[in-house]
């Protein structure tokens, strides 16, 4: 047997990856059968990993306009690093791996063994949320961390950079078309493909820079789409509900 492994940038939509809503390209039904790994708030992450640094950083500074007060929201607002990253990795194709199928039963086992060792295996990229969805038509996993650098000369010295914690991990970039995003992913797919084969699947390795995603990534623009439209009905159906009743924060729950 063999199949394909995709792995794209994600749009990073916690609310959609833990289900707080539906688009429409899932099936509420199956949902249950979705596994969630984590699901931390990404603000107490924050704290958790940059606090003690953000504290000696501001105790240097003798200007109070250089002192931080807010980690998270300064990286969040700012354009240098974004405050988190999501990758998604699929094992085959809704044609040979569909999630309703025996096939997509294996495909869910594949990526579950795969997802039990991805911290370890990533120390510099602290995951705060992570989901198998099996109400999809692919099995596939969400992962999203909080990649993060020490010992640092600038800025805090322990401080957000994708590009510094894929170093620390051994990941050097090269060329436009070799980078440390590029060379890990690969590294990750090789990490799957050992998976796989546990499992008796052979890796159909494209070798093509992942060209073959272009209808996969088109879909899923199409659903960050959908999934924004989502959230901003449903912020301004809480906008309302608030001004109907005197300013509570007390929004319902469903």
């Amino acid at each position: 047997m063999k199949r394909t492994i995709s792995a794209m940038v994600g749009q990073g939509s916690v609310n959609h990856n833990s289900r707080k809503f539906h688009a429409k390209n899932t099936d509420p039904e199956r949902s249950h059968l979705n596994i969630t790994y984590c699901q931390e708030n990404i603000k107490a992450v924050y704290h958790e990993l940059f606090d003690e640094a953000l504290e000696r950083y501001n105790a240097k500074q003798t200007r109070a306009d250089r002192r931080i007060e807010d980690y998270y929201e300064k990286i969040r607002s700012g354009k240098q690093e974004k405050p988190f990253h999501e990758i998604i990795l699929q094992v085959g194709n809704r044609d040979d791996m569909s999630a309703d199928s025996e096939e997509g039963q294996l495909a869910a086992a594949v990526l579950d063994e795969y997802m039990k060792g991805f911290q370890e295996r990533n120390p510099q990229l602290r995951v705060f949320s992570a989901h198998l969805h099996m109400d999809e038509a692919t099995p596939h996993l969400h992962i999203d961390f909080v990649p993060f650098t020490t010992g640092s000369k600038r800025g805090l010295d322990t401080r957000v950079s994708l590009k510094q914690a894929l170093a620390a991990q051994g990941f050097k970039g090269g060329t436009r078309g070799d980078t440390e995003w590029s060379q890990w992913v690969r590294s990750e797919k090789e990490q799957l493909s050992l998976v796989m084969e546990r499992h008796g699947i052979e890796w159909e390795d494209k070798g093509t820079h992942d060209k073959h995603l272009s209808v996969l990534d088109y879909k899923k623009e199409q659903r960050a789409k959908e999934i924004a439209v989502l959230e901003t009905v449903k912020a301004e159906k809480k906008t309302r509900w608030r001004a109907r009743n005197g300013g509570s924060r007390n929004w319902p729950r469903r």
